[in-house]
């Protein structure tokens, strides 16, 4: 079989970049198409994302369980073939959030958002459990893993700092109106690329940790067993408390900023300016990361960038900055903290589902997964909720072609103050839940080595 490599990398960066298509393109956008475009209420639409991601959770369950009990084809793959049929129905969904039903009636129009959303909820589960599961089949080195965990931030931020920052460009036009029909035409380029990122891969990555389960052959899985486990695992609580307060910034503080940059700074192309310097400050990171785990070890990083966004969020709340430019640059400095979870968080969970295996013997790297990413759709609900909310809290009008200053600099104060919430829950997850610590965790790596060498 083929050794861990770059190959490996470069294909599982692929998967979230094929996810973050869809799924950063309707996070960042699908509201302002519906509240601009639609003409839906914002507190509609926050109703909607927290109870449509209360169901897409419960989805997560069920999906977490399924590559746990059968395997699909005669490849002996586990997981590489879900995603391999999911990803068509997540292209799809991309494709009908965008639709413009503007002619259709109130009613109609309102339950034709809730479908479509409910569909991207069940589409982007069918496809994400099997995706961030198959981390812990491509290899079981601890460090093997950390780069594939730093492969798929990179992955998302590839798209959602580059790709995504041109969208304002296209959907307001010169005088800072929107433009309908550009959502849809930037909808099928972004499911394209989506596909084409999930073939990419599906050829490039290989699964080498396998179980002697024939294909259509149902295990001896217990969900109970499974759940029991779950529950017990420390250290994926503390991820899932951590998560929902990543998910916050990323669902609903993100998905301000382009109304932000055109409605408070009167500048829409500052959205793509904002993440180029956010590519800038990443890529900083993606060099110094990896040394300052090696020294300080990636919980006590998380630990310490978190506290010290929170302070830089803080101010950036109480001061506001006239100057879009110095107002970016700051913003992104005080954003570090998010980039350094999201970096590490992967290698982190699979620790987690790695921390089962040395509590119980037993793979359940499906069923743990989906109970964190439960977390993380609950996350998604709430940020995406919080922040539709907030639009109504401070007066923002559906339909219009342009806020009034006042909602304006609401806007404005809500983005900058949301992440202090969202990096307080941050730390009670990693630094008071979580409790896998650099000496724990090698004690934990060395046991499970000697037991799956007394197994071969």
């Amino acid at each position: 079989m083929r050794k861990f490599g770059v190959r490996d990398q470069v294909g599982y960066a692929l998967g979230d970049i094929g996810g973050s298509f869809v799924n950063l393109y309707i996070g960042s956008f699908f509201l302002i198409f519906c509240t601009y475009v639609l003409g839906v209420s914002p507190y509609f639409m926050g109703t909607m994302f927290l109870l449509g991601k209360v169901f897409d959770a419960i989805c997560n369950i069920i999906m977490g369980t399924l590559p746990d009990r059968w395997k699909l084809g005669k490849s002996g793959n586990k997981f590489l073939p879900y995603i391999t049929i999911s990803k068509w129905l997540l292209a799809a969904s991309c494709l009908l959030a965008f639709a413009d039903v503007s002619s259709w009636g109130s009613s109609a129009i309102h339950v034709w958002v809730v479908f479509v959303y409910l569909f991207f909820c069940v589409a982007y589960t069918a496809d994400s459990i099997p995706y961030g599961s198959l981390a812990s089949v491509i290899t079981n080195d601890p460090v093997e893993r950390t780069k594939l965990s730093r492969a798929r931030a990179i992955g998302g931020m590839v798209v959602g700092l580059g790709f995504l920052s041109f969208v304002p460009m296209f959907i307001y036009d010169q005088s800072g109106e929107v433009v309908s029909e550009a959502f849809f035409q930037i909808a099928i380029v972004f499911s394209v690329l989506s596909v084409l990122a999930y073939t990419g891969l599906v050829r490039l990555t290989t699964e080498r940790i396998r179980e002697d389960k024939q294909a259509g052959v149902q295990s001896d899985y217990s969900f109970k067993d499974a759940f029991k486990t779950a529950m017990k695992n420390r250290p994926l609580i503390g991820m899932m408390v951590a998560s929902i307060g990543s998910l916050l910034i990323i669902n609903g503080v993100n998905q301000l900023a382009p109304i932000v940059f055109a409605e408070r700074y009167h500048m829409p192309g500052a959205f793509a300016i904002n993440s180029f310097i956010s590519i800038g400050i990443t890529l900083v990171l993606f060099v110094i990361v990896p040394k300052l785990v090696a020294k300080f070890n990636k919980r006590n990083l998380v630990i310490a960038s978190a506290i010290f966004s929170l302070a830089a969020s803080t101010l950036m709340t109480l001061v506001t900055f006239e100057n879009v430019y110095v107002f970016m640059v700051l913003y992104n400095i005080a954003m570090i903290g998010s980039s350094v979870f999201i970096m590490v968080v992967w290698a982190l969970v699979t620790d987690c589902i790695d921390f089962a295996e040395y509590q119980t013997g037993k793979h359940y790297e499906g069923t743990l997964f989906s109970f964190y990413s439960f977390a993380r759709k609950v996350g998604m609900g709430l940020g995406s909720a919080i922040g539709s909310f907030a639009l109504g809290w401070v007066g923002f009008v559906s339909g219009a072609k342009s806020q009034s200053a006042e909602v304006a600099q609401g806007v404005l104060k809500m983005y900058t103050g949301m992440p202090i919430v969202a990096f307080i829950i941050i730390l009670i997850g990693v630094a008071l839940i979580y409790n896998l610590n650099a000496q724990k965790t090698s004690e934990m790596y060395a046991a499970l080595k000697a037991r799956r060498n007394t197994v071969q």
